[in-house]
């Protein structure tokens, strides 16, 4: 059985299961409660010291007593990719407890035709799944036996192609049981990430990236993914998780268009950066990184 190793533990997060619950308890019990049973989120993918405590803030909107399934969706980061991957693993490790993949929908993801398979590699050499794997572990833990995962590497794909996954996807975010998960970090700004968009109308270059990134997340609470590439196109704002999140806007129109009794909403709960640049010599190493979290909610009218 192929199983996915927690490389990134030890590193970008604690390796000790013990300390990584009692973490990951602290940052969930810290935020409130005020927008779930969330039916997808978007969160951030950085290290635990720089997101964790954001990224309590979506998993607190999530009902496992609801959920048994859990699409990952993240960007690819190292591997040209023009579609997207499913995981050859069956089993992937986490410091909490081993999660396991869902082969039987990854078998109908398959039979779509649109699907590569990603190597165990390119896998294990990605974060943007794995630091969403003990969050998960943490909050399904009462239910570990009682749900399964689905990751999806997600390529640079063109508006047609986002489009198409998202009508792929849309049959299954229907399912209330089955939970989305975006991994998406925001503005990533400073000469390591080559992008150094400064609008001083707003104040210094932190909160420069505050207003790019706002505007941002008011097209994604729009639920328009035209809107949102047209933005996107315009500032170039190095939003690494963007094809995924076109992937969920996608998705949730097609579903409003199949089905008049659902109403959808997307809810802006929280935004952070990893540090402040206050000038331009700010933007060696590390640079600047901000998170959001997003929550969407689909009701009936």
């Amino acid at each position: 059985m192929p199983v996915r190793r927690a490389i990134h533990a030890g590193s970008w997060y604690t390796d000790s299961g013990p300390e990584l619950s009692r973490q990951l308890e602290y940052w969930l019990n810290q935020a409130d409660l005020s927008h779930g049973p969330a039916r997808a989120i978007i969160a951030p993918h950085a290290g635990y010291q720089y997101c964790g405590a954001c990224g309590g803030h979506a998993y607190r909107q999530v009902s496992p007593i609801v959920v048994r399934r859990v699409f990952i969706l993240g960007p690819s980061h190292h591997v040209r990719l023009s579609s997207c991957a499913l995981s050859s693993a069956q089993k992937y490790r986490t410091p909490l407890y081993d999660l396991h993949v869902d082969t039987q929908v990854n078998a109908e993801l398959e039979m779509s035709g649109q699907f590569e398979w990603m190597d165990l590699d390119t896998d294990e050499n990605e974060h943007s799944i794995e630091m969403h794997l003990p969050y998960v572990a943490k909050v399904m833990e009462n239910y570990r036996h009682q749900f399964t995962i689905v990751p999806i590497l997600v390529g640079s794909l063109s508006s047609e192609r986002e489009a198409c996954y998202g009508r792929i996807l849309s049959s299954y975010l229907a399912d209330p049981q089955n939970l989305f998960v975006i991994s998406s970090d925001f503005c990533h700004w400073g000469q390591r990430f080559r992008y150094t968009y400064y609008d001083r109308s707003y104040g210094s270059i932190y909160q420069s990236i505050e207003g790019l990134d706002r505007a941002g997340m008011s097209i994604i609470e729009k639920l328009n993914p035209t809107e949102f590439t047209n933005y996107l196109k315009k500032y170039g704002n190095t939003i690494c998780g963007r094809h995924p999140i076109g992937i969920l806007l996608q998705a949730i129109q097609e579903l409003l268009r199949n089905d008049h009794t659902q109403a959808a909403s997307l809810k802006f709960l929280k935004y952070a950066q990893s540090s402040q640049c206050r000038n331009m010599n700010d933007s060696s190493d590390p640079g600047a990184i901000a998170f959001i979290v997003l929550i969407y909610r689909a009701r009936l009218r």
